[in-house]
């Protein structure tokens, strides 16, 4: 492989930047910019200078030996104070060197992934962590990165092949007369594999709503106090608001926290009869947003009552709770009850997601599926005998195909550019 070199920290000045170089060149390149080689894994400083012996930077500098790294190759570390001057002119010695050339999106990982160091399951936890905003997402990421998932699949898969070994042994020697009927060891270990994969399959939702986030309607008649309520809990003012009625034409949507877990609230349109064209569009809209939400927070008047359908888990509370002096109100004006407000938003969400398993992809989605529609058809075909265990034997090699692809072992070549395109030039 060529060797490859990127700003592995961010862009623009910093306290440290750091470069990273990987490779079979990587120890030449460090030989030449410092002069020797510090120890591999213990951080060296080091003098950096160019080809003509001009001092670039002062820095520390750590090597990694083959298969100790995170790409699993030869690398150096090269750790530079956080000058735009210093940082381009390092980056362009790196540059100069024939063996060695600027790293795509992503491909330090990718190497990673191909030298074993991750499986495809920590791969695209890596990116999630890289992305988290609040500590649910960190620790989703953390626990797939860590390879709990990939640990999961691995144990299923030995389950697997067990199972199938003795179905094909019971095939080898059908001429023969064999001693112990196979079929309830088999339908054990497919039973187990089943539940386990199909208790993740459940929880994926969940699990996919942490990693990408809730969305929260505000929903109710014009005036009613939506645009205030959202300032407050946004803690500025993202919404216009107003005296008159139908001030709010769009989905006005604002990102943040509650219970850890990331929440984007929404701002709708008032719900009412207009006249206005444009306020129709909004009003359509705000229906359509308030119906796709994960959770919907309806505002009434204090003498007005709720003419739409509730689900599960909708919350309901009177507004303007210091006008009307409702002490079970809310006031975007005073404060009343919003913390009671937010605390409720934020237990609703959480017991939703306690289900969450370890999956949070579409193609994790997929692959539980389809290994679990696998399993139920092995099942089934134990239920003829042994006339049949050819062609269960298959559907367990089946669902072991559609399970390694979860953490890249068959079939994921497609999958590669996609994932990786998404990361950092220093990942």
């Amino acid at each position: 492989m060529d060797t490859i070199f990127a700003l592995a920290s961010a862009v623009g000045k910093a306290g440290v930047s750091v470069v990273r170089v990987s490779g079979p060149s990587a120890w030449d390149a460090c030989s030449r910019l410092c002069g020797d080689i510090p120890a591999p894994r213990r951080t060296a400083l080091r003098r950096l200078t160019d080809g003509a012996g001009q001092i670039l930077d002062e820095a520390l500098v750590l090597v990694f030996e083959e298969g100790k790294s995170f790409t699993g190759e030869r690398t150096v570390e090269f750790h530079l104070h956080g000058s735009i001057a210093i940082l381009r002119a390092v980056l362009r010695e790196l540059g100069a060197m024939d063996e060695i050339r600027q790293a795509e999106p992503g491909e330090f990982t990718r190497r990673a992934l191909e030298h074993d160091r991750l499986d495809l399951t920590q791969v695209e936890a890596l990116a999630d962590l890289i992305e988290a905003e609040t500590e649910s997402q960190r620790n989703q990421a953390m626990t797939v990165f860590a390879g709990a998932l990939g640990q999961k699949v691995e144990a299923w898969r030995e389950d697997l092949i067990f199972a199938a070994s003795l179905l094909e042994v019971t095939i080898d020697f059908a001429d023969e007369e064999v001693p112990v009927d196979v079929s309830d060891d088999v339908r054990a270990a497919l039973l187990k594999v089943k539940s386990e994969v199909d208790r993740e399959l459940a929880g994926v939702d969940a699990a996919e709503r942490i990693r990408s986030g809730f969305e929260v309607a505000i929903v109710g008649r014009p005036n009613v106090g939506k645009s205030s309520l959202l300032n407050v809990l946004a803690g500025r003012d993202a919404a216009i608001t107003s005296e008159y009625a139908g001030t709010t034409r769009d989905v006005i949507e604002v990102r943040m926290e509650i219970a850890g877990l990331p929440v984007t609230l929404l701002d709708t349109a008032g719900l009412r009869e207009a006249a206005d064209p444009v306020e129709k569009i909004g009003i359509q809209r705000a229906r359509d947003r308030a119906e796709l939400a994960d959770l919907r927070v309806f505002l009434l008047e204090a003498d007005e009552t709720l003419d739409v359908s509730l689900r599960d888990g909708d919350i309901i509370r009177r507004s303007k709770g210091d006008l009307s002096g409702d002490a079970e109100a809310i006031s975007a004006s005073t404060g009343q009850g919003i913390d009671a407000l937010v605390a409720q938003i934020g237990e609703t969400l959480s017991e939703r997601v306690q289900s969450s398993g370890l999956a949070t992809r579409e193609r994790h989605r997929l692959a539980f599926a389809e290994g679990s529609a696998a399993l139920e058809t092995a099942l089934e075909l134990l239920d003829f005998g042994p006339e049949r265990y050819d062609i269960a034997a298959e559907e367990v090699r089946v669902s072991i195909r559609r399970l390694e692809a979860l953490i890249g072992r068959v079939d994921v070549e497609n999958l590669l550019d996609k994932i990786f395109s998404s990361f950092c030039l220093g990942k």
